[in-house]
């Protein structure tokens, strides 16, 4: 029989848990119970007391009635990662609750607006049956629905947004951990969330590009198809849709006449895209041969480029734009207060601010103003004919 507090959800308490890659054993140490507990409080046996909900509220830094706070939907359909490998389970875990959440935050938020149309081209093949002659022709017919045309894309992100993908993005806590998609089947809408992590404005292009590969390419496939089996060529066609999306074959090939290391150097500036992406790109497109690509990458490696490159540093992290233009005129035209926007969203500040891509303190409590609450009494004459009306002070304007 569970005891405790009424209506406590088991899966928040997990969440909130997962999303800080905290194991049951850190927890319960933290809030001076047992791992056991911890247990039975996450599969339902039993309910924290209402000391422990606090404790538990203010070691995870979420507010109290958000743990009371029940699941609206849950999605059946699979989240697409770089990786399955063991050593990126937490990280998948913490970038999974939060995009989650931002589904949560997006349907809260859809009480008041309508989201962009989705222009989305539709994939009508398996992904054990597509060719890259197929994946090109899927990022030009994006290219086309979102009028980008034929050049370097100036925004990814923008343009993922304007396909009608809700984008957010944040710190997960795991540099390897690049950002997920997820196709939400109660939402019916794609959405997107980046790691930030790297804070390496090129990459993160090419990630964003990647992940809208798995939204068009892999919408149908099922949970039980994407396995450790079928990852390498799920995310190997990713990766080329995200090639074939930022470097046109047409135009990009015009622009390398002498593929040289210094050649791809100049032209990262122009198509915002990783010198090594575009050697690979190259190839694919056989502007280059084996031994081309080879010798370029060495060439990389002996001027330790692999990691960092040059200009990583000057293009801009693109910033995601629905969310937070949502928000913003929530409040700026008094639709919603911060604060109850704050409670309706459930979330603490900080999570909200990051998943709605808001400068940081954005809910933070502001003092009240005090317009009408205490003035000096005007002088009569029968107490203060020495005062003149000009010396009364209002308490406001004190300093």
């Amino acid at each position: 029989m569970r005891t405790g507090v009424g209506g406590f959800q088991p899966v928040r308490l997990t969440q909130a848990r997962e999303s800080l890659g905290l194991t049951k054993v850190a927890l319960a140490t933290l809030v001076n119970v047992s791992a056991a507990t911890v247990t039975n409080w996450e599969n339902g046996k039993q309910s924290p007391e209402c000391d422990k909900l606090t404790a538990l509220s203010n070691t995870l830094n979420m507010p109290t009635h958000w743990f009371l706070k029940e699941i609206p939907f849950e999605s059946s359909t699979p989240y697409f990662y770089r990786s399955l490998s063991s050593a990126t389970r937490v990280a998948r875990d913490t970038t999974k609750i939060k995009l989650d959440w931002m589904a949560e935050v997006t349907s809260t938020l859809g009480q008041w607006f309508e989201w962009p149309q989705l222009r989305l081209p539709e994939n009508t093949k398996h992904f054990m049956a597509m060719s890259e002659e197929d994946i090109e022709v899927l990022a030009i017919e994006f290219r086309q629905l979102v009028g980008l045309g034929n050049g370097p894309i100036q925004d990814v992100v923008l343009a993922v947004e304007n396909a009608g993908v809700i984008c957010a993005r944040g710190d997960v806590g795991y540099d390897k951990m690049d950002g997920v998609s997820h196709w939400h089947d109660h939402l019916e809408r794609p959405f997107i969330f980046l790691a930030s992590d790297k804070n390496n404005g090129v990459r993160s292009r090419f990630d964003a590009a990647h992940e809208l590969g798995h939204v068009i390419l892999h919408k149908h496939i099922n949970k039980s198809e994407h396995n450790s089996t079928t990852i390498q060529l799920i995310e190997k066609q990713a990766d080329f849709f995200a090639g074939a999306l930022l470097l046109p074959s047409d135009s990009f090939a015009k622009d390398l006449s002498k593929p040289t290391l210094e050649t791809f150097l100049a032209l990262k500036r122009r198509w915002k895209v990783s010198i090594a992406a575009m050697i690979y790109r190259a190839w694919q497109l056989e502007i280059i041969d084996d031994l081309q690509k080879s010798n370029l990458f060495k060439r990389l490696s002996v001027k330790r480029w692999r990691i960092r490159e040059p200009l990583d540093d000057d293009l801009p992290i693109e910033e995601p734009r629905i969310l937070p233009r949502a928000v913003r005129m929530l409040t700026d035209q008094g639709v919603c207060r911060k604060e109850d926007l704050l409670d309706k969203l459930g979330l603490s500040a900080g999570l909200s601010t990051m998943l709605c891509s808001l400068p940081e303190g954005f809910f933070s409590p502001h003092q009240p103003t005090y317009d009408n609450l205490v003035n000096f009494k005007v002088p009569t004459r029968t107490n203060t004919e020495n005062v003149h009306k000009a010396d009364i002070i209002n308490i406001n304007q004190w300093k």
